[in-house]
């Protein structure tokens, strides 16, 4: 979801939870984010996407396990 400060918002709060990775709007109007943490912590990270910022509207939300890169922080990407 574009328009609604989602990437600053989910930055925010991987920030606040300790997560690692980065988020990013795709050319099809939906939001990418890899992100790396305490399961717990990317628990909630995925809970706080199915609902977004206030503004959202949230269809659905896909979750893909893959590697390990290590992040040093969390990025918004242009």
């Amino acid at each position: 979801m574009q328009g609604v400060f989602f990437r600053a918002h989910a930055k925010k709060k991987a920030d606040e939870l300790g997560i690692t990775g980065f988020v990013m709007n795709q050319r099809d109007r939906r939001v990418y984010i890899e992100a790396e943490g305490p399961a717990g912590a990317l628990q909630q990270l995925v809970d706080w996407c199915k609902e977004g910022p206030d503004s959202a509207e949230v269809s659905s939300v896909e979750i893909k396990e893959g590697k390990v890169v290590n992040f040093s922080d969390f990025q918004i990407k242009y």
